[in-house]
This record gives C-alpha cells, structure tokens and sequence, in this order.
C-alpha cells in the first residue's frame, strides 16, 4: 500500500512538475520574444530616422542586443552582428514571409532571433534582431533541478507518510490474521477483536467478532452434546453389559425375561443415538426450503402418530397455512410434540390445533395433551438437552425430544413454547412469523 501511495504521489507530483517547468519555459520565450520586438521597433525607428548609426554589437553581448539588416539578395549590414541567415529570413527581407522568432546560434553562442520587414513593402530589406538565450537556458536549467528535486522530495515524504498511514491502516487487519492464526493453532474461539469506529475495518472487525462468536457457540454446543451424550450413554451400556454378563447364568425362566429387556434397552439406545443424530444433524446447513403447508402436514404427523401410540386418540383441527421451511425437518419436530403429548396423557386424548398467521405466510401450531401437566419449575428447561423432569424420568425417553423441536424453530425462525393448559395439561406451541 505505502509502494501504492508513493507511486501515486510520484506520477502526480511528476505531471505538475512537467506543466510548471512547461509553463515556466513558456513565459520565460513569450517574455524574451516581447523584449525583441521592442528592441526590433527601437531600432527600425533609428534606422529610418537616421540610417544605420548605432553599432549594436555582436550577439557575445550579454547585455545588449546584436541587429544587422538583411537585403533581399541575402546580404547584410553591419556584418559584425554575425546573425545566420536563413531562407526564410530572405523570404521576409522580400516580403513572401511573415515575421517570425527562432532558436539559432551564433559565434557558438545560443541566441533568439526575430526577424521582421525594414521599411516600407517593396524596400526589400528585413531587420533581424538577436540577443543571447542562454541566460534563459539556465534559468530553465534550475527550474528543472528545482522540480527535480520537488518530485523526489514529495516521492520520499509521500513514500513515508504511505508506510506510517499504511501501516496504522492495516494494524486491524494484522490483529485479525494474529487472531485467526491463534485460533487456527489453539482450537479456542473465545478471543475478540475491538471494533471502534465506523469505517471499513471496524465493520470488518466486528463480523469477524459475530463468526468468532457463532463459532464459539457452536463448538460449545458440541462440547456439550458430546459430554451429555457420553453421560446419558454410559448408563444404558452399563445395564445392557451387565445383563449380557449374567445372561448365561440365569435359569431359563429369568433369561427370557432378561432377553426381553435387552430388547427393549436396544430399542431405547437406538432412539437415543438416533436422536443425538438428529440434533447433530441440525447443526449442518439448512436444507432446501420450499412452502410447507402446516395443516397437511400437521394431519399427516397425527395419522403416522396413531400407528406409534394406537391407544392415544389425536384430534386435528388445522385451517390451512403456509409456512417456508424443510418438510423433513418440520415433519420430525410435530412428530416429536405428538410423541411428547402421547407419553404424558395417560391415554386420554391429545389436540392439535394449526393457525394462519396474520400475513400470507406464517401460522402456528399447537399440540395439547391433558396430563398432569409441567412443573411451574421445570418449563424454563423442558427445551433443554436431556433434560427430564422429575415425572418424566419413570417414562421411556431421552430426553432430547423437545431439544430437537427447539433446534428445528431456531432453524425456521420461529418459536417454541410450553405452557400450562387451561383445565389441566400442557400446550407446546410453535409460532412461525
């Protein structure tokens, strides 16, 4: 960047350099070319007045002009001026050409000449008038060492000025590759970067600090299903080892019934493990999303759910809605509020009620069961991974159920909630929109 910079101010401070010394040297020849035509009049004056009296000298002079009078056959008077004469000076002296200036030399000197018509047309004789350039051509000489050093100079201040803006501009930046290096090194997610101000680096520090802590949640979230997992692992596989330890020496009669509670251990270790699959699942990106209809899904849930539970009875009452959403994913989350509503109404009936939300896309669902209903204490947590109630740990279950529909709102924007039921029972809502 500070390379940038200094190439920047370098073509720039080298493009004004060129116009000044331009229009330096320009001033300079307009200034020098008006003095000769003053002198050039002066001495036309003389000449025509009195003849050629004046000695004007030659153009070795530095303080005076050198003249001398060209004649249309290309001779000319005083012959001490040593002016070139040219073809075109000759063209003037016989009136085919205008006046004109030009750069020459003379006696190895560099001179300005102008050269303009003597006398009335037809005279035949042109005036041509000298005075030494050099002293503009070291004028022109410093100007250009001036400039010179004018560029280099803004180059190396500019270079750095670059460097120290540069590097105060990118110190954001460097912290966020630190940052990311550590991270990268360490595994830990925790760190923060500051993120004052309001321009560019600040916004980018502070949505590198939002997906360090989007990151940090996540790798939270799995520390802790993991740690939960081995913990509501270890005791299915500690009863199910223990069984198979003891299951050649029990009589017949207590084997089978020991078999039988293998099955059943297997079949509630399987719905864990598919659980814990299902939550880990909802961590991966979304799926596609497409319009759901909540009320055909909701019937469809039900009419699976009276196969799992052919004792509990499922009403539906759903007025079309829509809502954009993973169907698999929403399917699983009604299935496991019907799954949850089952378990705890003892037999008696479980509702579910669906609602259009108030725009063109929305709507909520509402699963009531009329069981014993949610511990005022427990609700805060019954979203919670494996959490289980003090009712609920004599029932079959992971307790991951109502995480998973927590997890499966998060994903959709919407909201889960549980509440005690008006004349006993527990109502789970979840509200999209």
């Amino acid at each position: 960047m500070a390379v940038l910079a200094a190439l920047a101010v370098a073509v720039a401070v080298a493009g004004a350099a060129v116009v000044g010394y331009l229009a330096v040297r320009q001033a300079l020849h307009v200034e020098l070319d008006r003095s000769l035509q003053r002198q050039a009049a002066q001495v036309a004056r003389d000449v025509q007045a009195r003849g050629w009296t004046t000695r004007t000298g030659t153009c070795a002079w530095l303080t005076a002009p050198c003249a001398q009078i060209v004649r249309g056959d290309g001779t000319t008077e005083p012959d001490e001026a040593n002016l070139p004469v040219t073809p075109r000076v000759v063209r003037v002296a016989n009136g085919r050409s205008r006046p004109f200036f030009a750069d020459a030399t003379a006696g190895g000197l560099p001179v300005r000449v102008y050269a303009a018509p003597l006398g009335p047309d037809g005279s035949r004789r042109a005036l041509q008038v000298g005075t030494r350039a050099d002293n503009t051509d070291r004028t022109l000489d410093r100007v250009r060492l001036a400039l010179l050093a004018t560029v280099v100079g803004g180059v190396v201040v500019a270079a750095l000025l670059g460097h120290l803006v540069a590097r105060g501009a990118l110190r954001p930046v460097s912290r966020l590759t630190r940052a990311a290096e550590r991270i990268a090194a360490t595994g830990d997610p925790g760190l923060r970067m500051s993120a004052a101000g309001s321009d560019e680096l600040a916004r980018l520090a502070a949505s590198f600090n939002a997906m360090l802590a989007a990151l940090e949640e996540s790798v939270t979230a799995q520390r802790r299903l993991v740690a939960d997992a081995s913990h509501e692992l270890r005791t299915p596989l500690t009863s199910l080892r223990a069984d198979i330890e003891l299951l050649d020496e029990l009589p017949p009669p207590r084997r089978d019934r020991v078999r039988r509670r293998l099955r059943a251990q297997l079949a509630g270790l399987g719905d864990l493990v598919g659980d814990l699959i299902e939550l880990a699942r909802g961590d991966e990106p979304a799926g596609e999303v497409e319009d759901v209809r909540l009320d055909l899904l909701a019937r469809h849930c039900a009419e699976q759910a009276r196969t799992r539970w052919p004792d509990v009875g499922f009403t539906v009452d759903a007025e079309p809605a829509v809502v954009a959403g993973n169907p698999r994913r929403l399917s699983r989350a009604l299935a496991n509020l019907l799954d949850n509503a089952a378990k705890f109404s003892g037999g008696r009936p479980v509702e579910v009620r669906v609602r259009p939300g108030p725009g063109a896309e929305g709507g909520e669902v509402a699963v009531r069961d009329r069981g014993p209903g949610i511990d005022p204490a427990d609700l805060p947590h019954v979203f919670d991974r494996f959490y289980r109630s003090a009712a609920a740990r004599g029932l079959p279950g992971s307790g991951l159920g109502l995480a998973i529909v927590a997890q499966v709102a998060r994903e959709h924007g919407a909201r889960a909630a549980a509440e005690p039921a008006p004349g006993g029972g527990t109502v789970v809502r979840l509200v999209f929109g």
